[in-house]
């Protein structure tokens, strides 16, 4: 089983064939992805790229557009004045599904 290192939208996620995985949100109208491959293992053999390794790319479709991540509470409080103040915050990411690494 192969597996690569990329970078999607700043972050670094092993991948390998098949998975799926959640990605900050991608422009609208995105529907292929191409990435370039930072390391990749393939059993007992490891290319690491300076600063991609040549010759691979790794192809991937977007799923969802539009996955809501869980709500994050953030809450301030100062003791003894009676004041506090609580917001949320939802992150929206997109999900896609790894195609192929060649």
């Amino acid at each position: 089983m192969t597996k690569a290192v990329v970078k999607i939208g700043g972050q670094q996620f092993i991948v390998t064939e098949k998975e799926t995985l959640l990605v900050d949100l991608l422009p609208e109208g995105t529907k292929e992805l191409t990435l370039d491959a930072l390391l990749v293992i393939d059993g007992d053999k490891t290319q690491v790229g300076t600063p991609t390794v040549k010759g691979v790319v790794v192809k991937a479709k977007v799923v969802d557009d539009l996955v809501k991540g869980e709500k994050l509470r953030i809450i301030r409080y100062k003791a003894k004045k009676r004041v506090h103040k609580e917001t949320g915050h939802r992150q929206k990411y997109s999900r896609i599904e790894i195609t192929s690494i060649k």
